[in-house]
Order: structure tokens, then C-alpha cells, then sequence
């Protein structure tokens, strides 16, 4: 049994039982997977794909518990090494950052200058995607961290870390009828007018829908993003008033709007970072989260993990 036949098992697994795409992923040959997936049954002596002539079409019952196993050994070969490279070199290694588009371009920039000044020979990537897709990637180890507002309390694999609470604001053309209500601004008002918000997995869109149910209302909501700039260039065209992050609106940058204060129309979000439970997390990792939440220093990390320094 070798490591490379469980990483062939698990990438057909996580390719929806695509062999071609499986192989394409890992840099081999199709034929080459097949065969080291045959060796590695016939030692085992069960089969771990169900396969139709030469096509993989289901995962066996007794596959599917091989397959917990292998993604289980892969991450502690991966954390075997980690445990390696921490001590041959504490400065040197890579992170990747999973997060939405919100996060990256707005909360993120300051915390990723002063993490590569600190440590300019980490290689750092950054990968954007939906709450659940971020969340995934972590979970299959493609990244190291997520960081997101929804999505990361649905998988028990990851320990939840808060780091900051935020709110909403409307974002409105220059002139409009709004800005005269200023911070008095109510539901009802906003309601008046077509809405441009976020996709409903986004951003705390869950928040921004229970508060106008909580008051009867449906607001006639005509366009979603998943990127807050976008619905800042609509609302700019006059489609509607944009609800977005207050985080998100930079007056110097978005000439012709103006942001009206709405936290006190909608309930608070909190921005999590989630990493894996069985994660071994680099020094530099620690050093990442602190700087992007202070108060989650190395020891409340481990504690909230689990762990404890003998």
C-alpha cells in the first residue's frame, strides 16, 4: 500500500468518479490511476469503485469507509510534514487563504501587507469562493484557513474562531430621496425602492432577510451579486438601492454614492475564520490569524481546537 494510491483514490472520489479528470489534477495518466487503484484492491481484497466496463459509476460500501480512512491518513502525512518544515524552517513554507469576496478585498489587504512584511518568504494564495465552497476547501485540504460570515458552523470538521463583528449600510446615488432620512431611515423607506444585495449566501444576506420578514415586508429585491463592487456599479446606474457590508463603501473610491448607516435596522454578523480540527497549523499560521483577530492568539486557538500544551 503506498501513499500515492490513496491520494489516486481519494482525487477520483473528490472528482466525482472522473478518472480523466482525476488524472488531469494529479499531473498522471488515466491508465496509470486505474492500474495502482486495481493493485491497491486486490490487496485489500474488496472493491472500492463500483464500475460499469471500464467507467467508474458508484463507490462501494465498504470503499466508502477506505475512503474516510485514506483522506484521514493523507492529512496526517500532510501533517507530518508540517511538523518537518516548522522545525527545519519556521519562516519558510505556504498558506492559503480560502475567503469570499467580501473579506478579500476590503477586511483582508492591511492583515496580508503585515503578514508579508513579517514573513516574506511564506508563499501566500488566496482562493475566493461561496461560504460552503471555502469551507470545502479547507475540509479537503486545499486550504489552510477559511475565513467567511456564513456557512462555516455547518461543518463539524472545522473549529470556529470569531474575529469580528460588522453591519450594513444602503448605498444610494448622491441626491436620493433617502440620504434626507439619514440615520432615521426605516425598513418601510427602504423597501420603497428596488433592492441590489448580495447572493443569499453571502454576506449575512440571511440577516438582511429576517429582519424584513420580521416587519411583513417583501422587498422587491431585482439584483444579486456575490461581489460588493458590482452592486455598488448598479446602484450607481440607478437599478436600485444596494444593502451592503458598511465595511465596503470607501467615499474616496465610490464617487457618486453615498452610504447611509443601517445597523440599527439589521441584526450584527460576525466574521469566522475555520480551520480543521486535526490541522497541524504552521507558526506562521497563528501569527496570520492574530493579526486578522488579535484577541485569537496561539493559546485560545489550540484551546478552541482542543489542544493543550503539556
Amino acid at each position: 500500500m503506498k501513499l500515492q494510491q490513496l491520494r489516486y483514490l481519494v482525487e477520483v472520489a473528490r472528482q466525482g468518479l472522473n478518472v480523466s479528470d482525476a488524472a488531469e489534477k494529479l499531473h498522471t495518466s488515466q491508465p496509470g490511476i486505474s492500474k495502482q487503484i486495481r493493485l491497491l484492491e486486490d490487496e485489500l481484497g474488496v472493491q472500492v469503485f463500483i464500475r460499469n466496463g471500464k467507467r467508474v459509476v458508484d463507490v462501494s460500501p465498504p470503499g466508502k469507509e477506505i475512503l474516510k480512512i485514506a483522506e484521514r491518513i493523507l492529512r496526517e502525512a500532510a501533517n507530518l510534514k508540517r511538523v518537518g518544515e516548522e522545525y527545519a524552517n519556521e519562516s519558510v513554507g505556504s498558506l492559503t487563504i480560502a475567503t469570499t469576496h467580501t473579506q478579500a478585498r476590503y477586511a483582508l489587504p492591511s492583515v496580508i501587507h503585515q503578514f508579508v512584511e513579517q514573513y516574506p518568504k511564506v508563499r501566500l494564495s488566496i482562493k475566493q469562493g461561496s461560504p460552503t465552497q471555502i469551507c470545502e476547501m479547507v475540509v479537503a485540504g486545499e486550504a489552510d484557513i477559511a475565513i467567511a460570515t456564513e456557512g462555516i458552523e455547518l461543518f463539524s470538521e472545522l473549529t470556529m474562531l470569531p474575529c469580528y463583528s460588522w453591519n450594513r449600510s444602503v448605498v444610494v446615488p448622491e441626491g436620493h430621496p433617502l440620504l434626507a432620512l439619514g440615520h432615521d431611515v426605516a425598513l418601510e423607506e427602504i423597501s420603497a425602492y428596488p433592492i441590489i444585495t448580495y447572493d443569499f449566501a453571502f454576506a449575512g444576506r440571511s440577516k438582511i432577510n429576517k429582519a424584513f420578514e420580521s416587519r411583513g415586508i417583501t422587498p422587491n429585491v431585482v439584483l444579486t451579486a456575490i461581489d460588493t463592487d458590482v452592486i455598488k456599479t448598479y446602484v450607481g446606474l440607478g437599478l436600485g438601492v444596494g444593502l451592503i457590508a458598511s465595511m465596503a463603501f470607501e467615499p474616496q473610491r465610490d464617487v457618486g454614492l453615498r452610504a447611509i448607516d443601517a445597523s440599527h435596522l439589521f441584526e450584527a454578523s460576525t466574521t469566522r475564520i475555520g480551520i480543521r480540527r486535526d490541522a497541524y497549523l504552521r507558526g506562521y499560521t497563528y501569527a496570520f490569524i492574530e493579526l486578522f483577530a488579535p484577541h485569537q492568539t496561539r493559546a485560545t486557538v489550540e484551546a478552541a481546537m482542543g489542544r493543550h500544551e503539556e
